[in-house]
Formats: structure tokens, C-alpha cells, sequence
């Protein structure tokens, strides 16, 4: 049941391709939690920071699962997107890399945004 939404939901997506349901689901939530009203915010950290490179998104496979690539054009269509600092200097991923719409913050950022009176914050 998808009921009136004032919060704001804070997910952080931990894996990639190295745990797929995991990885699906987070990206999924995001996009549901959009559908159902709440603003949403979808950090990529760990094996996730990769889709926030052009094209990465659209490689990842899951039999029964939402295209990656859509989920998160829809997150970035109605919320934000946010990779981690660390995680992207792990990778040699820079700000000129990711895709439009995407940024790079670090934990200051994330600790913010779920220590915000209306939010919720869900790890995958």
C-alpha cells in the first residue's frame, strides 16, 4: 500500500554486481519511494558507485528485475543521486565522470541528510 508521503527516504546502495538482488532492490525502493511521494535521496557506495558512470547502469542483469538504467533515470529525474567520496577516489572516479545529475559528497553530506527531522534511512 503506497500511502501520503511527507518524509524524506535516504537510501544506500552497498553493492554492485557483486550482490545483484541487493543492488536491485536498493535502486528499486528509490524509484518506489519516488512513485509514493517522498523525496528521495539514493547514495552509491561500495560496488554501486560504478553505475554512476554512463552506460554501467544499463550492463547490470537480474532475471525479474526493473532495468537498472531506468530506475535510476527515474531517481534522477525526481530526486538526487550522490556518490560517496571515498568510494569514488577508490575508483579513480571523478566528478567529470559520472553522469548529469549525479554528484560526489562525503559523509558529512550523507550524515545530514538522514539526521533530518522527516527522514528515514534504509541500507541495502
Amino acid at each position: 500500500m503506497l500511502w501520503r508521503m511527507a518524509a524524506s527516504l535516504v537510501i544506500k546502495a552497498t553493492a554492485g554486481a557483486d550482490a545483484p538482488e541487493r543492488c536491485a532492490q536498493a535502486f528499486t525502493v528509490a524509484a518506489t519511494g519516488l512513485a509514493a511521494g517522498a523525496r528521495v535521496s539514493l547514495w552509491l557506495t561500495g560496488e554501486s558507485t560504478w553505475y554512476a558512470l554512463p552506460g554501467r547502469a544499463a550492463e547490470f542483469e537480474l532475471p525479474h528485475a526493473a532495468p537498472l538504467a531506468d530506475l535510476l533515470e527515474a531517481v534522477l529525474a525526481g530526486g538526487t543521486v550522490t556518490v560517496c567520496t571515498q568510494c569514488a577516489a577508490r575508483r579513480d572516479i571523478t566528478g567529470a565522470d559520472v553522469l548529469p545529475g549525479i554528484r560526489i559528497a562525503g559523509a558529512a553530506a550523507f550524515v545530514e541528510e538522514t539526521l533530518a527531522e522527516d527522514a528515514r534511512a534504509l541500507v541495502y
